[in-house]
């Protein structure tokens, strides 16, 4: 009977990996019909590094101005960023002159932006980058510049003839709850009336959340992805209190993301000043987990060789975007370590380790290798990369099998494992 037993276990086993495949490919909600973000966004995003700076005359170099767009422009050409997939360069609030034109229509700030939006959006275009904008659902944008409550119309055409490739549609200034809803559902179908290819990102849940717990199903079907949670600050406890936010969510929001749409932990903030280099590669290990846009908010003419390294780690990069599409969760957490998981494509996945701990040196945790995966990570047995914090292949496990890695405080270890 134990020859038996042992000739039939890797039936059971394949079978077993078959039948994970099956169930991983079924499509999650239905999406925004509008073949954008198949993948999750990539790019760069002013806003929590430059905010709203509208003082060009004192400095020039960080105000939110069209030299600023077209200096970044150049380097996410000339810097490999383009070549990694960082294809957006966004504008975010504080681009606009205080009042419509005469028209109706928005307008950019004359003096900051003196070409004008169709012209930066060439020159974008001519770099092969695609340009995102900013508006707002309600009367006012954050900043308190024209919002685009009964202008949805005008305001997605005048986008579309601009050559605009995204839009950011803000919450803020909106006098109710069904004004808010019936205004992002207007902007999406206004944009796809429009004819032009404009990916849709929403803060439609964030500004829900106060009145009523937000329905993702709808939400997925007119955006292509959406912000849950408060903005992100150049700090560890920002990074925390999302994650935390997050993983105490997932059974609401990580099913309903997919191709075509994704939940937005919102910008990633590697290259600045207020993370460790623990940090950041905590934080861009777990938006690989998340599936999350990989929207940078940095000066990429000040930054360093290794964030840059790690915001171009092609390997990082290929979990966030892996075709399968399913968004990571978090498996377990136990003495201050958690563990995320995200299953990949080719039956792989990916296993993210995160010391949470503040207070001592490196700490070694052991985990099941048959405890990954839903128990399907490695039948009979994979092969482990580690990718972060540095890469190095850690061999064959077999399904049986402890792993034992060492994690930083703060810092967080990123596996690969792929069944062979």
């Amino acid at each position: 009977m134990k020859l038996k037993g042992e000739v039939q276990l890797p039936g059971f086993l394949l079978a077993l990996r078959f039948l994970a495949l099956v169930l991983w490919s079924f499509p999650g909600a239905r999406a925004l019909n509008n073949g954008l973000a198949m993948t999750p966004t990539m790019g760069w995003l002013h806003w929590e590094r430059f905010m709203c700076n509208v003082d060009c005359q004192e400095e020039p170099d960080s105000c939110i101005s069209e030299k600023l767009f077209m200096q970044m422009a150049e380097l996410m050409e000339s810097d490999g960023w383009k070549d990694v997939g960082y294809e957006y360069l966004c504008i975010d609030d504080c681009w606009m002159a205080p009042k419509r034109d005469s028209e109706g229509r928005l307008q950019a700030d004359p003096k900051r932006f003196p070409s004008g939006i169709r012209r930066l959006a060439d020159y974008v275009h001519s770099k092969g980058l695609k340009l995102g904008i900013y508006a707002d659902v309600g009367n006012k944008t954050c900043a308190g510049f024209p919002g685009s409550f009964g202008h949805y119309d005008i305001d997605a055409k005048t986008f579309a003839d601009w050559g605009v490739d995204l839009l950011k549609f803000d919450g803020c200034y909106c006098d109710s709850v069904e004004h808010l809803e019936k205004g992002y559902k207007r902007m999406s179908l206004a944009l796809n009336r429009t004819g032009r290819s404009i990916v849709y990102s929403c803060e439609w849940p964030l500004y829900m959340w106060p009145f009523r717990k937000p329905n993702y199903t709808e939400i997925r079907q007119y955006c292509n992805h959406w912000r849950n949670f408060e903005d992100v600050y150049d700090s560890w406890q920002s990074v925390k209190r999302i994650l935390a936010w997050t993983s105490s969510n997932q059974k609401r929001i990580v099913d309903v993301a997919g191709p075509g749409g994704w939940n937005d932990p919102d910008m990633l903030v590697i290259g600045n000043f207020g993370l460790s280099w623990d940090q950041q590669v905590t934080q861009m290990a777990l938006w690989a987990i998340m599936a999350a846009p990989l929207l940078m908010s940095n000066d990429l003419r000040e930054i360093s060789p290794q964030a840059k390294a790690l915001l171009q780690d092609k390997d990082v990069i290929a979990i966030n975007q892996d075709p399968l599409g399913k968004q990571g969760y978090r498996l377990r957490k136990e003495d201050n370590i958690e563990v995320w998981e995200r299953p990949l494509s080719d039956l792989a996945w990916a296993v993210a380790m995160v010391n949470l701990q503040e207070i001592g040196g490196p700490r070694f945790h052991t985990i099941s290798i048959a405890s990954l995966g839903q128990g399907l990570a490695c039948i009979p047995d994979c092969m482990i990369t580690q990718l972060l914090p540095e890469k190095r292949k850690l061999g064959f496990y077999q399904w049986t099998s402890d792993l034992k890695t060492k994690i930083n405080p703060t810092g967080t270890v990123l596996l690969r494992l792929a069944a062979t």
